[in-house]
């Protein structure tokens, strides 16, 4: 047994066949609840959708999941087919972060299914799990979030004011008003966790992007679906930044948090001290575009910035908004995809694997430790270049 009195899988185990009776009743005997969900989540299914796959009933998964009755070893087995897992991963002893609902903020929520969201919060789960096995062989940077500390944002340590907040956050991490060149390899040197990964498949893009910081390292989550315009990708991470250091322990959700969160990237990525001076004095979307390139975003961000500064009118504001549209669907000012950009493509996880794979670590000892499939690994390790693929096409 483990420091905390929970049984401890052997590799072997880790890696038992379904039909392993004897190592079966191990885990039945150490079987885990809070696994089961889990694993439930990232698989898409219902508790019903469970019992009807077992021929039991759906009290018996509730049962199961709430910790009432631990299921029959047969039953694991079962499982662990269904959920395509290692019958090991349903069992306890390893560490493990449990992550509500309520304590991530989903960039459309409301669009977002429920069991979407379940399923995105199961994968920040073992985005953690594997962070935490890799900082025990790797140091990782350290968390350095105005107000962050073990998974808690104290909101006293940075302005409740969006755009406060993101001159302040410029200042701690050493930014000034310049232009920031690799925003998501800035976060990711300040300790923060970024994935880019199509963990939900076609339904990736139905739930954008999320961030937390109820772990012990701030997760933000972001998904290819905005990666075919690193602008709008930049602006994404930029405004789930603001999330983690405006909203650690508010209810996600609200329609003005995700205005403040706007707001904030807005202002850390172009600074209205040194944007204004900027901006064109007429709706140029020429001039737009290259100072877009200058500041790393998109002429609709700045088209919107004008209007937000005071630049324009709200009426020269919606006709260039139409006018970009029109231009758009001639082919003109079209996104660029962000594997052109490869600071805009999260490695820290990858990186830290591969520096402890060339200590030792196996890609299979490291998938036994956390009783993952090696599929579901190499998943989350994010091989980020294959993750985005670029979109060929012929010419």
């Amino acid at each position: 047994m483990d420091a905390s009195g929970q049984m401890q899988l052997t590799g072997v185990q880790a890696s038992l066949s379904p039909k392993d009776g004897p190592a079966l009743a191990a885990v039945a005997a150490a079987f885990d609840p809070a696994r089961l969900t889990q694993a439930r989540r990232l698989a898409g299914l219902t508790k019903s959708a469970i019992a009807r796959e077992l021929s039991v009933s759906a009290v018996a998964v509730g049962q199961w999941e709430s910790g009432t009755y631990p299921p029959r070893p047969d039953h694991v087995g079962r499982l662990a087919e269904l959920l395509d897992v290692p019958p090991a991963f349903l069992a306890a002893g390893r560490p493990y972060a449990r992550l509500e609902s309520s304590a991530a903020h989903f960039r459309s929520l409301r669009r977002t299914p429920a069991h979407q969201r379940a399923k995105a919060i199961a994968f920040a789960e073992q985005v953690w799990e594997l962070v935490y096995a890799l900082e025990k062989r790797v140091q990782l940077p350290p968390v350095d979030l105005p107000g962050f500390s073990a998974g808690e944002v104290s909101l006293e340590a940075t302005s409740a004011d969006p755009v406060q907040a993101a001159q302040a956050l410029r200042r701690s991490w050493g930014l000034g008003t310049a232009p920031i060149p690799h925003l998501v390899r800035t976060m990711e040197a300040h300790g923060l966790i970024v994935t880019l990964i199509p963990f939900a498949g076609a339904a990736t893009a139905t739930v954008d992007a999320f961030s937390t910081t109820q772990l012990s390292r701030p997760i933000v989550v972001l998904t290819p679906n905005r990666a075919d315009d690193v602008y709008r990708h930049r602006f994404t991470a930029a405004h789930e930044v603001g999330h983690l250091l405006l909203h650690g322990d508010a209810a996600p959700g609200d329609v003005l948090q995700e205005k403040e969160a706007d707001a904030f990237a807005a202002e850390f990525l172009t600074p209205g001290e040194m944007i204004r001076p900027e901006l064109p004095p007429r709706m140029d979307l020429k001039a737009l575009e290259r100072l877009g390139k200058k500041w790393g975003v998109s002429v609709d961000s700045l088209v919107y910035r004008c209007r937000e500064v005071g630049a324009v009118s709200d009426p020269a504001y919606r006709r260039t908004y139409q006018r970009l549209s029109q231009l758009r669907r001639l082919g003109l000012f079209q996104p660029e995809p962000v594997d052109g950009y490869p600071g805009e493509i999260p490695v820290l996880i990858s990186r830290a694997f591969a520096l402890a794979e060339d200590n030792g670590l196996t890609m299979t000892a490291l998938a036994r430790e956390l009783t993952y499939p090696l599929p579901r690994l190499r998943l989350l390790l994010g091989d980020a270049q294959a993750a985005v693929r670029p979109q060929l096409r012929l010419v």
